[in-house]
């Protein structure tokens, strides 16, 4: 990405603070070596919070029949399964494949600005793409499945924001309301970055605590703070990847206010950014099947982290 959506949110247990510092500690390399950034530093690619990148692949033709940009997300079970059991059950996550493979096709809608509460910003971006033209729409919705049969296991119902069957988007906003009205427990939007080369790692954005317009993060940013510290120790558990060394000082973390997926979000919710797909290092974990899998596996184990307490 370079950043790269009402009701109450959902009652949590108190948070442990400290717990959550100590897992974090216990995953990343520099623990206490400086809080993340209050802005994003120069470089990362985007959500729709930066300038819009042109991709260099060449994304997925439209199927037939493709769903229009009203399509509801996708659903959690098919209608008559069992109701789930298993640790997650009753909880609800939403998970936010960044961009969209063909969203360089309809730029005009996707460039259109929508209202993020503090402001104004394109309702979507294009996303990046390795130098051999692996998009990160398709980084991310890769990732999205994989992380959706995890926390399914668990007995977690999940839903995704959109899973391919739409031309374009959607744009922020309407990503923030699809977790909003589901009164999601937790929400994860998957990106990869596309900053310079020899900038590696991932990190975890934040939401600030910003009150304007139509946002209002004041309820979000604590428990939000929870769930993005236990993904981002535990992502480096089950990937062995380093946090960023180019955002966050090398604590995996960055906090920003300029996100309307943030901003506009009621529940809990983080950004995680896997890694730098213009960097050759980075690309070659970020088109690993296998690598993907622990990355999935990563942001599972610290959803269900943060949803156990």
């Amino acid at each position: 990405m370079r950043h790269h959506q009402s009701l109450p949110p959902t009652p949590r247990r108190p948070l442990r603070l400290a717990a959550t510092a100590a897992l974090l500690c216990l995953g990343l390399a520099g623990c206490g070596d400086g809080g993340g950034t209050a802005q994003a530093q120069a470089g990362p690619s985007g959500d729709a919070a930066g300038t819009p990148r042109a991709t260099s692949a060449a994304p997925s033709p439209s199927r037939p029949g493709a769903a229009s940009p009203s399509t509801s997300p996708s659903k959690a079970a098919p209608s008559g399964s069992a109701a789930p059991t298993g640790p997650l059950a009753g909880r609800t996550v939403v998970i936010d494949p960044g961009h969209n493979p063909r969203n360089h096709l309809h730029t005009a809608a996707i460039n259109r600005q929508v209202d993020i509460g503090t402001g104004h910003k394109e309702c979507d971006t294009t996303g990046t793409a390795t130098n051999g033209g692996y998009a990160e729409a398709e980084f991310t919705l890769d990732v999205a499945h994989r992380l959706r049969d995890l926390l399914r296991a668990q007995g977690a119902t999940v839903l995704l924001t959109y899973d391919g069957d739409r031309e374009f988007g959607p744009c922020v906003d309407e990503r923030a309301r699809i977790g909003n009205k589901a009164h999601a427990d937790a929400v994860v939007s998957v990106h990869a970055d596309g900053s310079a080369v020899g900038n590696r790692g991932f990190h975890v954005i934040l939401p600030a605590a910003v009150r304007g317009g139509g946002a209002d993060t004041s309820k979000i940013v604590a428990p939000s703070r929870d769930l993005g510290t236990r993904i981002a120790g535990l992502f480096v558990r089950s990937t062995g990847s380093s946090p960023s060394n180019y955002v966050g000082g090398k604590t995996g973390l960055d906090v920003r206010k300029d996100l309307g997926g943030l901003n506009l979000s009621t529940v809990p919710k983080v950004f995680i950014e896997c890694g730098n797909m213009r960097d050759p290092e980075d690309a070659a974990l970020l088109t690993s099947p296998g690598w993907r899998q622990k990355a999935a596996q990563g942001i599972a184990d610290g959803i269900s982290s943060y949803l156990k307490g």
